[in-house]
């Protein structure tokens, strides 16, 4: 850890004290009343002009300075998961089946502890919106913001968010230029069929059958249907059917996750699924509905701005501790909507790997036992504030 990093660390005991109540009192998406409360009102108290409800329960605090006409967005989400907590920690959720699975507490104070940072004596010339988002999880927070005027009210040239991850070392910082993580669709394919008794199949049309063939079937849209140099998932996370062993039911119910790291793949993905079908349904006398809901979109992270986060990161952390084009992920994040309005860039903070002997910090996201790792507190908060100094850089006298 870098002289900056050791010497930032008890200026954040606040924000991880901060983050361990954010914890403590987790909140689903758009109910995230008393996290939204807590950020306006510190937001406030620090001389930012602060705006509420957008997207619900969405804050955006804005500081201006100097004369220039640049304008910076940084982002942080702040919801919970439905998810029974077991990470064994003092702070651990006082709420029944709700948890901060996927640290977006740590998210959240990361960016609190550069607000003040910057607001006490950050140099910086032209506008930092600091972006408080509901609802990332599933519930598209971001096209809530959106279109509420998110960026009609608080342009922005350009936009960025950090998440952490665990299985990375702590504080290490990986980036990537380009397609960085994947869209996410959720498709229910429904077979009607007609019902009978499970003695007589051929006075029935039998959908359950249908669907064992079909959910085989599907595994070929992407083993011979896509590039094979390209990235695509269809998962059949769900087969229901029937009830009973002697009766034939009269249709069954696939549910899939489809994911792919290129908006054309998406696309073809979308038409052969509903193909094939069609096609697997009618060669079994059943049909098939197709109900195809549009999920998150493929986040890209574009050239310039993913360059300036390279150079902040190699800066802060050392270029032994930086991957500059790291893998790409399938999974899905709707910051990739802003993406697609403003120039940006999304990278990630390394959780742990367990080599600290932070078993939860190295534990996945989305798991029980799952925790933030309280020491990139201070290393999200130095990134955002050299990052925004950067960005916003005062003229040259």
């Amino acid at each position: 850890m870098g002289h900056m990093l050791e010497s930032l660390l008890p200026q954040v005991d606040e924000f991880v004290a901060l983050r361990r109540e954010i914890h403590r009192f987790p909140e689903l998406a758009f109910q995230e009343h008393r996290t939204s409360e807590l950020v306006a009102t510190k937001l406030a108290s620090w001389g930012y002009e602060v705006h509420r409800g957008l997207g619900g329960t969405g804050v955006v605090g804005q500081l201006r300075r100097g004369t220039s006409q640049r304008r910076l967005g940084l982002r942080a989400d702040m919801d919970a998961l439905p998810i029974q907590e077991a990470s064994g920690r003092p702070w651990s959720s006082a709420c029944v089946g709700l948890m901060h699975a996927c640290g977006h507490d740590g998210h959240t104070a990361m960016l609190l502890a550069s607000a003040k940072r910057l607001a006490d004596s950050g140099t910086f010339d032209g506008t930092l919106n600091l972006i408080f988002q509901p609802a990332e999880e599933g519930a598209g927070g971001a096209l809530k913001m959106m279109a509420d005027g998110l960026f009609e009210r608080f342009p922005c040239d350009a936009v960025f968010a950090m998440h952490n991850m665990p299985g990375i070392p702590q504080g290490h910082l990986w980036l990537r230029e380009g397609p960085a993580m994947a869209s996410s669709d959720n498709v229910t394919i429904t077979l009607h069929g007609s019902g009978g008794h499970g003695a007589m199949p051929h006075k029935a049309v039998d959908p359950v059958v249908g669907a064992a063939s079909l959910v085989m079937a599907l595994q070929t849209v992407v083993s011979r249907n896509i590039d094979p140099l390209q990235a695509a998932v269809v998962t059949v996370g769900s087969l229901q059917a029937g009830q009973a062993n002697n009766v034939i039911p009269a249709s069954a119910r696939l549910e899939l996750s489809v994911r792919a790291l290129d908006r054309e793949v998406r696309v073809r993905l979308r038409e052969r699924i509903h193909a094939v079908a069609r096609a697997q349904a009618e060669s079994f006398g059943l049909r098939a509905e197709v109900d195809w809901r549009d999920g998150y979109t493929v986040l890209v992270n574009t050239p310039a701005e993913t360059a300036l986060a390279r150079q902040v990161a190699t800066e802060l952390v050392g270029a032994d501790r930086v991957n500059l084009q790291a893998p790409p992920l399938t999974a899905s994040e709707d910051f990739a909507f802003m993406l697609e309005k403003v120039p940006g860039c999304y990278l990630l903070v390394g959780n742990g790997d367990g080599t600290d002997g932070n078993v939860a910090g190295a534990c996945m996201v989305h798991n029980p036992g799952y925790d933030f790792n309280d020491d990139n507190v201070a290393v999200g908060c130095a990134f955002w504030v050299r990052l925004a100094q950067a960005w916003l850089a005062p003229a040259a006298p």
